[in-house]
């Protein structure tokens, strides 16, 4: 009777070579099909006035939908992770919606000192948000990393004759703290994509090793190039 408990050498360097070809092609089949993953999450927080639209365009970028009549507003703090592909990499976005109040100001404080972006809202319609932005960017500079990514944006640019703030406040206020500007509508999804891309192209190139300045990202030059399309095509802003 034969003994199926015993294997001989030749058997088991087959079977060894098996497992190895077999361990081998999935790498291969995980390699192929598997896009370059960023292990780092790079947490951008929505701040700015109540009733600026951060939550909408939150919504419209991570959902791609505009919810018609008007959202309660924030309480507290909230967050959205969303992944999206720079240049064959995805990048991990964990995107914090903060309360504009001014009872829930210390709970924002909190959150600013790990963020490595943010984005700073204003409400087109709204010119105290507006001039609000003042004080939200100096607790800005007061609680967050000198480093971190900072981008102003107008919402509601779709906003027509109700507009009260012109595209071009928006750009010196942006250009007086040496921050990133653009105008989006979260209604008609007018640069919301734009907006959160830029600012995970940037994340993404400081967390390569591209040391080389001249062919640093430039997140500012790389914005105002695409609004410029969107201007000029009539699409936005202003």
């Amino acid at each position: 009777m034969a003994d199926y408990g015993e294997t001989d050498d030749r058997t088991l360097l087959t079977l060894t070579g098996t497992r190895e070809a077999l361990r081998a092609s999935c790498r291969s089949l995980n390699e192929y099909y598997e896009p370059e993953v960023e292990e780092t999450i790079h947490k951008t927080i929505l701040v700015g006035d109540s009733g600026v639209g951060k939550t909408s365009l939150l919504v419209q970028f991570d959902q791609g939908k505009f919810h018609t009549g008007s959202f309660s507003a924030t309480v507290g703090i909230g967050f959205t992770n969303k992944v999206v592909n720079v240049d064959d990499t995805k990048v991990k976005l964990q995107i914090w919606d903060t309360a504009g109040q001014e009872r829930f100001r210390s709970v924002t404080h909190a959150y600013y000192r790990d963020a490595h972006a943010l984005l700073l809202l204003y409400d087109v319609t709204n010119k105290t948000s507006f001039d609000n932005t003042r004080a939200w960017l100096g607790e800005i500079n007061e609680y967050a990393q000198d480093d971190v990514v900072i981008m102003l944006i107008g919402n509601k640019a779709d906003a027509g004759s109700d507009r009260v703030v012109q595209y071009e406040d928006g750009e010196r206020l942006a250009k007086e703290y040496g921050v990133t500007f653009m105008e989006t509508s979260a209604k008609t999804g007018i640069n919301v994509e734009l907006a959160f891309m830029a600012v995970a192209r940037e994340l993404k190139y400081r967390q390569s090793c591209q040391a080389d300045q001249d062919s640093k990202f430039n997140v500012k030059e790389y914005v105002r190039q695409e609004s410029t399309k969107s201007r000029s095509s009539g699409t936005c802003c202003g």
